[in-house]
């Protein structure tokens, strides 16, 4: 075989593995979907992490593939407007508000994070981290209705992420996790 034939002969192999593992649109939309129950994903609009809408919807909900937020991560949402709201406030480090409770599901799961830094990247840096399962999160017009819920991700039921930042939330498991992480 000449050198130019093995040449385009990987090209085209090195072509074809990578878009072997090429994701589609189709394989973005399903797993979208899969952060919400059927009757909220089912009619919801589709958006990518870099806004490109993957398919329009009829329902006030939003889906996304993962979370624009933290490069690369795949785990799937579907917000409410209070909730895209937010995440615009946070993409572009503006502050936010509401007069009304925001709503996101994350049936898959979410990445692992800092509890109480939204900023923070290292894992090892002593403060407490945690991956929830399953999980609903909620935003509140006052903050101050959340002054009995527990900080510690690993009290048992719903807790306070990001308490004392401005993107302060409620996540609310929908199963037990590993205390151990």
């Amino acid at each position: 075989m000449t050198m130019h034939r093995l040449t385009a002969l990987t090209a085209s192999l090195a072509l074809a593995a990578s878009s072997a593992f090429a994701e589609t649109a189709a394989d973005k939309i399903a797993r979208a979907m899969s952060a919400a129950p059927s009757d909220i994903s089912a009619e919801a609009t589709i958006m990518d992490v870099d806004g490109t809408i993957l398919r329009e919807g009829t329902n006030e909900w939003v889906c996304l593939p993962g979370v624009g937020l933290i490069p690369g991560d795949q785990h799937p949402m579907c917000n409410d407007a209070v909730w895209m709201k937010w995440m615009a406030a946070v993409g572009t480090d503006t502050v936010f508000s509401t007069d009304v409770i925001g709503v996101s599901n994350m049936l898959q799961g979410d990445a692992m994070v800092n509890n109480d830094n939204p900023m923070a990247t290292d894992i090892n840096d002593g403060s407490v981290w945690v991956q929830d399962g399953p999980h609903i999160m909620m935003l509140f017009p006052n903050m101050d209705m959340l002054a009995d819920l527990p900080r510690d991700p690993f009290a048992g039921g719903p807790y306070v992420m990001w308490g004392e930042t401005p993107l302060a939330h409620v996540m609310m498991p929908l199963e037990a996790k590993d205390a151990t992480q």
